[in-house]
């Protein structure tokens, strides 16, 4: 069986422990590869490797280092589909999604920031007593980049290209629920060439392999995609390190349609908001509120929509909904659905796990939630406040704009939110007054590399995504001049 080890300083090593953890497919529930089982003496020997590499990266010229990220994106591109089957496997997500979203995604991510550096500028001020101020910006050195599992390679090329772009040597850790495509990054790394020690990869566990990359007085800035939870647990131990943090996190959207809608367009999109990816999308709309005149007509339609989704194999073209990533994770939704019928939840479609009856063969043992509606829930129950992060969804009806935005503003945290109505002052208007980072107007998911992402409350601290990212990853000095 394939073993996952890590890449540091440009070879794959085998953990120092010598421990492995299993790694599954959802779809199937079979085990398939094995992945390294990584603890502080990896993160130490890759530290070292990237503290070597380091003087040579940050000094050249962002020329070089775009070319290096370039050659990463065009591996990728023309091994699109190996990616991809290997994305679905690892996760259990359409193969239509692999291919459509998350690995032309990172191809996207890599090459976007690796022009980026081309373009960026640094201020500088001149006043009439001659004297020039103006403002460097150098790669602080080592840093962690610790992504999730729903977006395996898509969040991990979003993390580590702004930071190599911006010079800085990276330890990346992939979740272990999904490292294959991470893996087959770093060999596409030794396949170009890529410089050693530049980039290094680290399987395991978070307590243990992320805990360690948290800890290390050397890795000098934490980039974090996952659980608030766990996030909290990261912010107090970098905080009193004095390390920089980017840190994004769960979130409770709401999609909030208004009576003057485009109906038909609202019911498409709040499908695919609620349940691309079986729901494990830290953006997807999990809350619906719909206004009291248009709710029995939405629903109706909702509910209709939802039922001809296509669940089963992930690996056939025309599946909608694939496999949830772990056994864990279904339990955690499945108990989620219990609780919301414990708390007065009506179930309008799903509400299960998928009878193996009505799965291909080789995905009976797989772990496939149907996907599920409920309404008749208060907006302030657990069901409504926590997050959840799989394919369910509520449908909360509201009297009119300041209880929408009430509903919307109710839960702890405060990643994104959608607005449809065809009222442009009423759209700026609840855009302005939702508490969250990013508000869609008609439309979900709609992504400009160049624009700030990233949330409010315990959605998370920071911003990631165009000269944000780029940023975070520097250090700014100021030179004042006199002449």
């Amino acid at each position: 069986m394939k073993k996952l080890n890590n890449y540091i300083g440009g070879d794959f090593i085998n953990p120092f422990s010598d421990n492995y953890i299993e790694n599954i497919n959802p779809a199937t529930g079979e085990v398939f590869s094995l992945v390294a089982d990584s603890d502080e003496n990896d993160i130490n020997l890759a530290v070292e490797a990237a503290k070597a590499a380091f003087p040579k990266w940050s000094s050249a010229d962002a020329n070089f280092r775009s070319k290096w990220l370039l050659k990463l994106a065009n591996y990728i591109e023309n091994n699109l589909e190996k990616f991809a089957q290997a994305e679905t496997k690892d996760n259990g997500k359409p193969i239509s999604l692999s291919r459509s979203i998350d690995i032309p995604r990172a191809i996207q991510n890599l090459s976007f920031f690796a022009t980026a550096i081309l373009h960026d500028k640094e201020e500088a001020f001149h006043t009439s007593e001659n004297v020039l101020n103006y403002t460097l910006r150098q790669p602080l050195g080592v840093v962690g980049c610790i992504s999730p599992w729903n977006l395996p390679l898509y969040l991990f090329t979003w993390k580590i290209a702004p930071a190599l772009a911006s010079g800085n040597c990276v330890i990346a850790k992939p979740s272990e629920l999904t490292p294959y495509t991470a893996y087959l990054l770093s060999e596409a790394c030794q396949a170009i060439n890529f410089p050693d020690g530049v980039l290094n990869i680290i399987h395991g566990y978070g307590h243990r392999a992320g805990a360690s990359i948290v800890a290390h007085p050397d890795i000098k800035a934490i980039s974090f995609t996952g659980g608030t939870q766990t996030g909290k647990t990261i912010a107090s131990v970098a905080a009193p390190m004095f390390k920089k943090l980017s840190l994004e996190l769960g979130g409770k959207n709401a999609t909030i349609i208004f009576a003057d809608s485009d109906l038909e367009d609202a019911v498409h999109t709040a499908v695919r908001a609620a349940f691309t990816n079986q729901g494990q999308i830290c953006l997807c709309g999990s809350r619906i509120l719909i206004e009291d005149s248009i709710y029995e007509e939405f629903k109706a339609k909702f509910v209709e929509k939802v039922k001809t989704l296509k669940l089963g194999d992930p690996t056939d073209k025309n599946t909608d909904q694939g496999a949830t990533v772990s056994k864990v994770h279904q339990d955690k939704v499945l108990s989620y659905i219990e609780l919301a019928k414990q708390e007065g939840g009506q179930l309008l479609t799903g509400g299960q796990k998928v009878d193996s009856e009505k799965l291909p063969e080789r995905c009976k043992n797989g772990f496939f939630i149907e996907p599920t509606v409920i309404e008749n829930l208060p907006a302030y129950c657990r069901t409504n406040q926590e997050e959840i992060f799989g394919a369910v969804t509520t449908l909360i009806p509201f009297e009119n704009e300041n209880e929408a935005i009430e509903f919307a503003n109710s839960t702890p945290y405060g990643l994104s939110a959608s607005v449809w109505t065809q009222n442009l002052s009423k759209a700026h208007r609840v855009a302005a007054k939702l508490e969250t980072g990013i508000v869609w107007i008609n439309s979900w998911l709609l992504r400009d590399l160049r624009t700030p992402f990233g949330g409010t409350k315990q959605s998370g601290v920071g911003r990631e995504g165009g000269y944000e990212a780029l940023h975070f990853f520097t250090e700014e000095k100021n030179v004042c001049v006199k002449f």
